[in-house]
């Protein structure tokens, strides 16, 4: 590979260093469509600063893992761990979110496949596999798989997938900054001084944190619940979500936008299509900040016991009952519609 390392700036951890494969990935059109996806979807309708990218994430969350390598490495941790484990969980680490949808986790809520799933997929397609293939082969392929679907057995899967995963340090950060909230603050430098490849009582080593890391570790669960319930779940985000999810879903099963293309789409490739071949109007008041209105907000406590199902998992549910309360009150199919954050 022929590509030296690079600098990049970033707004959050300032000087983010590239290696020469990493610099190749980024370089690839799959990697590069992630500039075109913002990472919080619909919540700039309510912090408008939130127009940040998954490609800003990717680098954030790359730059977090070398980090913590580096530490690992200086501790002696990582003696008996494969260098191809090193290598594969990097580049995981950068390239996590290939497979996402435009306007973040909606569409996962609405049915579609997971992200991780299409994003292991996308690795041994195009110009993403054939630079891979040049740095570590199909079983580098199949690592990064592995570490991105959540089911790696390396030492060092918990640094892509889990509690303490390098992701949620990064986009809790990113997102409070760009969205001008308090909430995300996690002592990073402390956190990261502190992971650790511990023993379990299988005799197996995963990742941990040494005990002067627990109130940074701390610092991280509450700040993933702050951010959660002031700007993930605020609930004009939720409304804007709900929305789109119905008229995606309307417009893919009337065959007017193509499920594969919507895989593959960007947030502004989709909304056009969208606005083109909406049969519900739904998009175009997403598109136009036309927002439903909260009719009513139940915890789930308090919901009946006696329910004879749940109906957050199965959207095609949802949406009947969606429509039956339409009906109900004399309103058009999409004019109610409920929401499981």
């Amino acid at each position: 590979m022929t590509r030296h390392a690079e600098i990049i700036r970033d707004p959050l951890w300032d000087n983010i260093r590239l290696e020469p494969d990493a610099v190749a990935a980024l370089d690839t059109p799959t990697v590069q469509r992630l500039r075109h996806v913002r990472q919080l979807g619909h919540a700039f309708l309510v912090y408008p600063g939130a127009t940040h990218s998954r490609f800003e994430h990717a680098l954030g969350a790359y730059h977090l893992t070398r980090r913590a390598l580096t530490v690992l490495g200086d501790r002696g941790d990582l003696r008996g761990v494969p260098p191809e484990d090193c290598v594969a969980v990097r580049l995981a680490a950068l390239l996590h979110d290939i497979g996402h949808y435009p306007f973040s986790h909606a569409l996962e809520e609405a049915g579609f496949p997971s992200h991780e799933a299409l994003g292991a997929r996308r690795l041994g397609e195009g110009e993403l596999a054939g630079v891979l293939r040049q740095v570590g082969g199909d079983a580098l392929i199949e690592r990064i798989a592995e570490l991105i679907q959540g089911r790696s057995d390396s030492p060092l899967a918990g640094l892509i997938s889990g509690s303490l995963d390098l992701d949620k340090i990064d986009y809790l950060s990113r997102d409070a900054r760009m969205c001008g909230v308090p909430y995300g603050t996690v002592d990073v430098d402390r956190l990261l001084a502190s992971i650790a490849l511990v023993e379990q009582d299988d005799g197996r080593r995963a990742v941990g944190v040494h005990e002067k890391g627990v109130s940074a570790l701390e610092s991280l669960l509450f700040a993933k619940y702050q951010m959660y319930r002031n700007v993930y779940w605020h609930h004009a985000v939720r409304s804007a979500t709900c929305m789109f999810k119905r008229a995606v879903r309307a417009a893919v099963g009337t065959g007017r936008l193509d499920a594969e293309f919507v895989a593959t789409a960007t947030d502004g490739s989709l909304m056009t299509e969208l606005l083109a071949h909406d049969p519900t109007g739904i998009g175009r008041a997403v598109h136009e900040r036309r927002l439903y209105k909260r009719a009513l907000d139940m915890p789930a406590s308090e919901v009946p016991d006696d329910l004879p199902t749940w109906l957050s998992d199965d959207p095609d549910a949802v949406e009947r009952a969606e429509d039956a309360l339409a009906a109900e009150l004399g309103l058009e199919p999409g004019a109610v519609l409920v929401d499981f954050p």
